[in-house]
């Protein structure tokens, strides 16, 4: 889950132009329907109700159920996964980790739960999720393991290996399997006790 560009940079698909400042207010409705009702019952017009604004205003903006709701996703992950640089890979792995705490206890967590059941069975809503927050996610992570190549605390080769998998997993299966609380105690926990050992345990001066 690439990051979808700035919507308002969309071409015009005709018609009046669009009012960039209904753009929250709809990305918030569609978070609130999905939290209640799941993606299978979405539909253009309770999200337009939910806004309250008239469906071509959606349809201006979003030319699919699909694509409105993995763009609004994608959107507010973008937000939470801008990472920190804060001069180690430990500081930035911690604000990071903290962050992903924020985005699952968030309506866009809750928005994503919702979307789970379904993508088995919608394969293209699965590999949009994979393109557009999944993505946002793995980028977050590849440019904490670049910084620390060139700062000479990890060895290069790190992003996508399973060491790198395996640090972000315990938040995700907490999250999304075994349904505990998952807060910022948790995340610091994951950084001292699974992440540092192994990253030590690769050869990085962490």
């Amino acid at each position: 889950m690439a990051v979808l560009s700035d919507p308002d940079a969309r071409p015009s698909r005709g018609g009046r132009p669009r009012d960039p400042s209904r753009d929250g207010v709809i990305r918030a409705a569609i978070l609130r329907l999905l939290a209640d009702v799941g993606y299978g019952a979405l539909t253009m017009d309770a999200v337009a109700a939910e806004a309250g604004v008239g469906k071509a205003t959606i349809y201006r903006r979003w030319r699919t159920k699909e694509e409105l709701v993995v763009d609004t996703v994608s959107e507010l992950n973008a937000v939470e996964a801008e990472p920190a640089d804060t001069g180690t890979v430990e500081g930035d792995l911690r604000a990071l980790l903290h962050a992903m705490v924020a985005l699952v206890n968030s309506p866009a967590g809750a928005a994503t739960q919702a979307l789970l059941s379904s993508m088995q069975h919608q394969p293209a809503l699965a590999q949009a999720f994979r393109e557009g927050p999944m993505a946002v996610w793995r980028r977050s992570f590849d440019l904490v393991w670049e910084r620390g190549e060139q700062r000479n605390e990890i060895a290069p080769g790190l992003s996508g290996s399973l060491v790198a998998e395996a640090i972000g997993a315990p938040i995700v299966q907490r999250w999304l399997v075994n349904g505990e609380p998952v807060d910022v105690a948790f995340a610091d926990a994951v950084i001292d006790g699974v992440a540092l050992p192994l990253l030590r345990a690769d050869g990085a001066k962490v």
